[in-house]
């Protein structure tokens, strides 16, 4: 039974989902704080159930395929409202660059999820295996949007201002992260004839 706890954890992640999603709308005076609870605590399985996965030696093909869709759901929902928030635009510096940056982060998920599928189907998968900008894309990732979810100033710090930066920044690192993976990809993609 231990054995199956890291894709316990990502199903877990997937249930948040509809949480979030009501809570983000519940009229709480600490709703802000709920939400980014919530999200924090999604973040935080994420880190456990791959770690899970390691220490246990209980990797398996259905948590590989799991854990990223658990994490682009998750991320894709919380954009979506915030890009959503009538409230959080009124915030943000300009609303345009945050929606853009928003449909960065959406598209890059797309793309990279069918590029490692493709690569899967060509038994290649290992080619576009996470590396180092994509881990630090995902971090600066989960505590921006942790900081904007929260909006609210905290001990003296403009937290949403501090979110909203960290946030451009892990758009830029997603677009690189996605070229590092197409760069990885391109003798694979050049092999079958999709470019020259």
């Amino acid at each position: 039974m231990l054995i199956h706890i890291p894709n316990l954890l990502t199903l877990f992640r997937v249930a948040l989902i509809p949480v979030l999603v009501v809570m983000y709308f519940w009229p709480s005076a600490y709703r802000e704080a709920i939400v980014a609870g919530i999200f924090l605590l999604a973040a935080c399985t994420d880190w456990l159930d791959g770690f899970l996965a390691r220490q246990m030696d209980a990797a398996s093909q259905l948590g590989a395929f799991l854990d990223p869709v658990a994490d682009k759901l998750i991320v894709s929902t919380a954009l979506v409202l915030l890009v959503a928030d009538a409230d959080i635009l009124g915030m943000v510096l300009h609303p345009m660059p945050f929606a853009i940056a928003v449909a960065i982060i959406i598209g890059r998920e797309i793309v990279v999820s069918a590029l490692r599928e493709w690569m899967a189907e060509l038994g290649d998968r290992g080619a576009v295996a996470v590396g180092s900008i994509g881990k630090f894309k995902t971090a600066s990732q989960m505590v921006s949007i942790i900081a904007l979810l929260y909006a609210k100033p905290l001990l003296g710090l403009p937290v949403f201002r501090l979110g909203e930066i960290l946030f451009y920044i892990a758009a830029i690192l997603t677009l690189w992260s996605m070229f590092e993976y197409l760069r990885a990809a391109h003798p694979r993609i050049r092999e079958n004839g999709v470019v020259r």
